[in-house]
């Protein structure tokens, strides 16, 4: 039975239209079979109080549903801006050190609204089996080529089938972008699905010899 998570959000009721929680009821939770006790936004009783708060409530959330779950999320669903930010990990930010609770608060935000939450990278990194981003867009392009080094294209019937191509890729080290530094145990699987306009084949061509 599925119990859905926000990795991030902004501090600010579940009817703004800023609110992750109202995007993800309108495109998909109201959608499917997920009662709507098993979707967790943040406690709006505690925006007058600061985002701390509202970070430290919805991290009581996250450690209750690990203890349903064996100690680890079964997916994580992520996006990256064209900044190469994930969740509220911003570029430079102190927050991309953070290792001591797995939900933060964050009130300067180079993004508006400047006050969120969002999971470390103790969560991307070590509680979850499986991670996947997904990105869509040009403006994705520069942030695929930066990330990604060599690799070489695999042979799957079904993707081949949808029309899309497979790659096995090298990340890049150092990790130029908050998004690369999301490198799950070894354990734990790490997948990026982005479109054709992110990933053109003049990148994959770079990138992938056999291509």
């Amino acid at each position: 039975m599925w119990h859905v998570l926000l990795a991030d959000e902004r501090c600010v009721p579940s009817t703004d239209g800023d609110s992750n929680l109202l995007a993800i009821r309108e495109f998909f939770t109201e959608h499917v079979a997920i009662p709507k006790e098993q979707v967790y936004g943040i406690d709006e009783t505690l925006l007058k109080s600061g985002s701390r708060a509202v970070a430290s409530a919805y991290q009581k959330t996250v450690e209750s549903l690990l203890q349903k779950s064996g100690d680890m999320f079964d997916c994580v669903v992520l996006g990256f801006g064209p900044d190469g930010h994930t969740c509220s990990l911003f570029p430079n930010h102190a927050l991309l050190e953070e290792q001591s609770v797995l939900v933060a608060n964050i009130d300067d935000s180079p993004k508006p609204p400047p006050s969120r939450i969002t999971f470390t990278f103790p969560v991307l990194n070590s509680l979850s089996r499986s991670v996947i981003f997904c990105g869509a867009g040009e403006s994705k392009g520069p942030i695929l080529e930066a990330v990604f080094g060599t690799g070489t294209a695999t042979t799957d019937n079904e993707i081949e089938y949808a029309g899309a191509k497979a790659f096995i890729l090298e990340l890049i080290d150092p990790p130029p972008y908050p998004c690369a530094m999301v490198r799950p145990n070894r354990e734990s699987s790490l997948t990026w699905v982005v479109d054709a306009d992110a990933a053109d084949q003049s990148i994959m061509m770079k990138r992938n010899a056999n291509y």
